[in-house]
């Protein structure tokens, strides 16, 4: 019996069926029963069914229950951010969670439509298994304070023979969950001791998250054997030999996997585009070990002093990976542009390439911006093509923003290492022109993959982004309103023209960081509902197999759908099982890793600021909270804390309608934006904090 067919019949029912119903209607026989036992486990685990009070079996729909994930606040209060994006999110009170822990998958009931308020009655899935934390002991009690953020539950150390004392950090595995009125019981694993570099406080970073340290032995002996195959001529078959083709890599100076390579042409009428990716798929097929190891870690994690990659680096850095004057399979997206940027065609091929240089970012900005004269002379032959790239770019980027997309165009902090791997400084990592020309050759070709496959009806994976909800834009609304930015109310729709008028104002940096807060964050789903940030009807991921699991899985779709040229219902069933949990797992995966990156980040900051406690900074409030401010350094691309009870010059209350802090008596007022200047109070390297005075 397949577990197709079982839910289609309870579904079909319209009513609660117990399990002696459901195994009639099949004509089960006795020895047969134990198989539709694990079959209905398996659907309860999938959260696709539900076993009542009375031990009666009902599908999720029918219940009227939605399943997702549950997104954890420190207050005990959470979210449940829904696995069908056509659902918005749930608010969970602190006395509905059920003991549910940040990332768990859960079902919840919906009580007040109105309020969109519910109460978790099932965790299907646990995603904490493993804490990090720092040993504390009350009595002859031990417990475990978990070191990331979110955390509210108490945990509890079970005796164990691993010695272990007070003030020690431990990895620890759960033993039983909280429950009414009782705590998370974990028993420890391992032992650490105290970081004493930011190297070390970034191992234990990995033990936190849980993340994969080593590819088990077979994934590993599979991807040697494969790199160590050269590309010959047999595997030109069926290829588009694009090797003449003036093509050419742009990434980061420090970056070892080249998923992209791209090549332009200028014609009378217009331009064409021709974006090569990586054929992963041509190495990693389908349920293979690599394949297996490759879905369960869903994307590379990128941390400043290494990279937890998605893929064995024989892979990811070798075979698949487009470098330079090498020949290399790929897959080619090429895009013919009118001359105002209108998409006139798109085919779709595997081809063979060999780039003719290895570009960076910076070299491509000096000779477009810069007009350096060296890097000029020295891609002398390039220089049209960049020229055009540039042009095009430029026509694609203004075509997309008129039609709504938003452009947050925000520095991320780099992190700058010495040869012992410490920070010895914290910058601003600009975007430039090289950035944006790879940007918007990639969403044309992520679109054209998406339009293609949704307008030939074939099951795929999408990258989707809903609307902020309407609490959200309120919120901003009120901000805005107070700073004297706009007078009117703004709506979702309004959000890319708000970003126009605000450029090059002082709070152009600050309400960018505001609304990009305030939405959803973008995630993978086998249901096409658009993509609102990028103001796209129709958008997927395909661009980097190398390191992101749902690129991979378009890739073969596509192939395949080329080569067979229709997808049979058999196929179609397969797809339409399996895309759902490769969403949710590869959207969950996603969370982590942009989870434990922020939290790299973080403590490069503390280690690089540990040294300059009593020091003085110019900064700038970037967020106002009852409990104080935070502040952003002018110098370093560092935030702190500069909490109430350190800003001693007066009594100060926040205001909740302007969203500020004012002083009862002199009246300073601090809100998004201000200008202030602070010391450096505390860094403390164990919470990952950063405490500022107010001078």
């Amino acid at each position: 019996m397949k577990p197709e067919e079982v839910l289609e019949f309870i579904r079909k029912s319209g009513r609660p069926l117990s399990f002696k119903e459901i195994s009639d209607f099949l004509s089960l026989k006795a020895s047969e029963r134990k198989k539709l036992k694990l079959t209905l486990r398996e659907l309860i685990l999938q959260g696709k069914i539900l076993r009542n009070r009375k031990g009666l079996y009902i599908t999720i729909r029918e219940a009227k229950l939605v399943t997702g994930f549950f997104e954890a606040h420190k207050n005990g209060f959470g979210f449940l951010i829904p696995d069908s994006p056509k659902e918005t999110d749930i608010f969970i009170p602190p006395h509905a969670t059920m003991g549910a822990m940040n990332g768990d998958r859960v079902v919840a009931r919906i009580e007040n439509i109105k309020k969109r308020e519910g109460r978790i009655i099932r965790i299907l899935e646990r995603a904490t298994k493993k804490i990090v934390g720092i040993v504390e002991r009350t009595g002859p009690i031990f417990y475990l304070l978990p070191r990331k953020k979110g955390f509210n539950n108490q945990i509890v150390i079970a005796s164990s023979d691993i010695k272990i004392v007070p003030g020690n950090f431990a990895l620890a595995e759960v033993v039983t969950y909280q429950e009414k009125n009782k705590p998370i019981v974990a028993r420890i694993l391992k032992v650490f001791e105290k970081p004493k570099t930011p190297k070390e406080d970034i191992e234990l970073l990995t033990y936190e998250y849980e993340l994969p340290r080593k590819f088990p032995k077979d994934v590993s002996k599979i991807s040697e054997e494969l790199s160590s195959k050269a590309i010959v001529k047999k595997h030109f078959k069926n290829r588009v030999d694009l090797k003449e083709l003036p093509t050419v890599t742009i990434d980061g100076e420090n970056a070892k996997d080249f998923d992209d390579a791209i090549s332009i042409k200028k014609t009378r009428k217009g331009f064409i585009l021709w974006v090569h990716i990586a054929d992963v798929s041509h190495y990693v097929k389908w349920d293979t070990p690599i394949d297996k190891e490759a879905k369960q870690r869903a994307t590379s994690v990128y941390l400043p002093d290494r990279v937890i990659p998605m893929l064995p680096p024989n892979l990811s850095e070798n075979l698949c990976s487009l470098l330079p004057k090498t020949p290399r399979l790929t897959f080619t997206v090429e895009l013919h542009f009118s001359n105002s940027g209108e998409r006139k065609e798109a085919l779709f091929y595997p081809s063979i390439i060999q780039t003719v240089e290895r570009m960076t970012y910076t070299s491509v900005k000096k000779i477009l911006i810069d007009q350096d004269k060296e890097e000029i002379k020295k891609y002398k032959k390039l220089i049209p093509k960049f020229e055009k790239m540039a042009e095009l770019c430029e026509i694609l980027k203004n075509k997309r923003k008129k039609r709504g997309s938003l452009d947050f165009d925000l520095p991320e902090p780099e992190v700058l290492l010495d040869i012992k791997g410490d920070p010895y400084a914290i910058i601003k990592a600009e975007r430039n022109l090289a950035h944006f020309i790879i940007e918007e050759f990639m969403i044309a070709a992520n679109e054209a993959v998406a339009e293609y496959l949704y307008s030939n009806n074939v099951p795929c994976l999408y990258r989707v982004h809903e609307e902020p909800e309407t609490n959200k834009i309120q919120y901003i609304t009120r901000i805005v309103k107070n700073l004297g930015i706009i007078k009117q109310d703004l709506r979702a729709s309004d959000f890319h023209k708000f970003l126009e008028i605000i450029k090059g104002s002082p709070y152009e940096e600050i309400v960018n960081y505001l609304i990009l807060r305030s939405m959803k964050q973008a995630r993978y789903s086998p249901e096409n509902v658009g993509h609102f940030g990028l103001a796209s009807d129709c958008y997927t991921h395909f661009t980097s197999p190398i390191r992101r699991y749902p690129d991979l899985v378009v890739h073969r779709i596509l192939k395949e759908f080329l080569q067979k040229g229709k997808i049979t219902k058999e196929r179609r069933k397969k797809l339409e099982k399996i895309l759902p949990e490769i969403a949710i797992s590869s959207s969950r995966n996603e969370r982590r890793a942009d989870e434990v990156e922020r939290d790299a980040i973080q403590i490069m900051r503390v280690w690089f600021m540990k040294d300059k406690v009593g020091e003085e900074f110019e900064g700038k409030v970037t967020m106002v909270t009852p409990e104080g401010l935070r502040v952003r350094l002018e110098e370093y691309y560092v935030e702190g804390f500069l909490h109430l009870s350190h800003m001693i010059d007066d009594f100060y209350q926040f205001d909740e309608k302007r969203y500020c802090l004012i002083g009862l008596k002199k009246k300073r007022k601090f809100t998004i934006g201000t200008q202030l200047k602070v010391r450096v109070s505390k860094v403390k390297i164990e919470e990952r904090e950063i405490i500022f005075d107010l001078l």
